[in-house]
């Protein structure tokens, strides 16, 4: 019996440290996918949203799927095979099918593109494929994290040029950060709270008037009545 109790246990302990070893090891590969990670898409704002995108496609892998097949016609077993079983960061994912997307091209093209020439970056990448930093294509590149961010309800800041791309971000309504009309419609009730209270007070004089009114009519009446009643006497 004292045996059999033994192997248990053995086997038991032997399963733990398999487990731990498989998550530790599972750890490992998701800090090596951003340690040291370096887009280098030749714009800093670029590279650093890019590496944003890592963070959010390693919490949320399924709405980030989701974006690529929907919105930059990225098939999804080629998404998946991606992130899953050639262990490429979000962020390369991203801009491999946002690069396709600008161009017209499958993102399979621009993704053999990339891994041939890994190690030059992105920037190198994109200048072969005829996008230069500061080209409208590299434009309506940068515009494409945008909308991209609203549908994650994820806050994104603005550079300069995207400030411009989009002017009344930021502005009453035009306020999104991914929750479009949230800030206009988190001030709207300050707003209506203090007509609110301009009524408020308003009716309430109305209604000390009209009782103020109401007593004094009634006490002139009330006086003339008994005045009338005392002079036919």
């Amino acid at each position: 019996m004292h045996y059999v109790q033994m192997a248990k246990w053995r086997r038991g302990a032997f399963a733990l440290a398999l487990a731990i070893t498989t998550f530790l090891g599972g750890a490992a590969s998701a800090q090596d996918l951003t340690v040291g990670w370096n887009p280098r898409s030749g714009d800093m704002w670029v590279d650093t949203w890019l590496g944003d995108m890592n963070r959010y496609g390693a919490r949320y892998p399924e709405p980030f799927i989701d974006e690529m097949v929907r919105y930059h016609n990225a098939p999804r077993a080629l998404v998946v095979d991606l992130l899953q079983t050639r262990h490429w960061a979000p962020g390369d994912v991203y801009y491999a099918c946002s690069l396709a997307s600008v161009l017209g091209r499958p993102c399979r093209y621009v993704v053999d593109m990339y891994e041939a020439d890994r190690g030059q970056g992105w920037g190198v990448v994109a200048q072969r494929l005829g996008i230069k930093p500061g080209s409208p294509e590299f434009h309506r590149l940068k515009k494409g994290f945008v909308p991209t961010y609203d549908r994650w309800a994820r806050p994104i800041d603005l550079d300069d040029d995207l400030h411009r791309a989009y002017p009344n971000r930021g502005k009453g309504k035009a306020v999104t950060h991914g929750k479009p009309g949230r800030s206009a419609a988190g001030r709207g009730p300050d707003t209506h709270g203090g007509k609110a209270e301009a009524h408020g007070a308003h009716k309430g004089t109305g209604k000390g008037n009209s009782k103020a009114s109401g007593k004094e009519n009634g006490k002139a009446s009330g006086k003339g009545n008994s005045g009338k009643g005392n002079g036919k006497g």
